[in-house]
């Protein structure tokens, strides 16, 4: 059974820190918040710099519980942040605490990200949503199936979707592979080390 601590939620400044955002969401979602939710200062930095040059449309693969697009909107208030996630659950708790944040420049979508038309995104974030098919410490859930094809499938697409952007398209990854990412993207201003990398696509 779900659990919404309201009175946090009327009582705290949502917006400074982890623990106050994470009161937004479910028992569950806030124990699964350390590994598989962006951190607030990674998603203020991400945000900041898919919003620096043109385009007014961004989209988290992979948005979970909706924490990196809720608060990388609530920061840049022109700009629409897009999450896309395969798990309804975890799209209902996204919307739950978009309403309660009264954000409205977010778009939560329920699917699969292959399935989306893609050049309607300008900038995209990127939580190597993909390594649940290969890492199974401590899950989300089991209700998907994962596995070494779905992968290598969802790598592949990724790929191909970076591929065909147009030059200045700018990425955010975060505790992601740089193998994962096409030889046109470069890096910007990346310490070794840094979870969180900085791309602009050149070619």
């Amino acid at each position: 059974m779900n659990s919404w601590p309201k009175a946090a939620i009327m009582n705290k400044d949502i917006f400074s820190g982890d623990e106050a955002f994470d009161s937004l969401y479910s028992l569950r979602a806030r124990q699964l918040s350390a590994i598989h939710w962006t951190p607030m200062e990674i998603a203020k930095k991400a945000g900041a710099f898919l919003c620096a040059d043109g385009g007014k449309h961004i989209l988290d693969i992979g948005s979970g519980v909706g924490k990196f697009c809720i608060i990388a909107a609530h920061f840049n208030n022109d700009f629409v942040f897009h999450g896309i996630e395969q798990r309804k659950s975890l799209t209902d708790e996204a919307l739950i605490a978009q309403k309660a944040t009264n954000t409205g420049n977010v778009n939560f979508i329920q699917g699969n990200f292959n399935n989306l038309r893609m050049e309607e995104f300008d900038h995209f974030y990127f939580y190597n949503s993909f390594m649940e098919n290969l890492d199974y410490h401590i899950p989300i859930d089991n209700l998907i199936p994962t596995s070494a094809e779905i992968y290598t499938e969802y790598l592949q697409t990724f790929q191909d979707v970076l591929e065909d952007r147009k030059p200045g398209t700018r990425l955010a990854t975060y505790h992601a592979d740089e193998h994962y990412i096409p030889g046109s993207y470069k890096k910007i201003n990346h310490r070794p080390g840094n979870p969180l990398i900085l791309w602009i696509k050149n070619s």
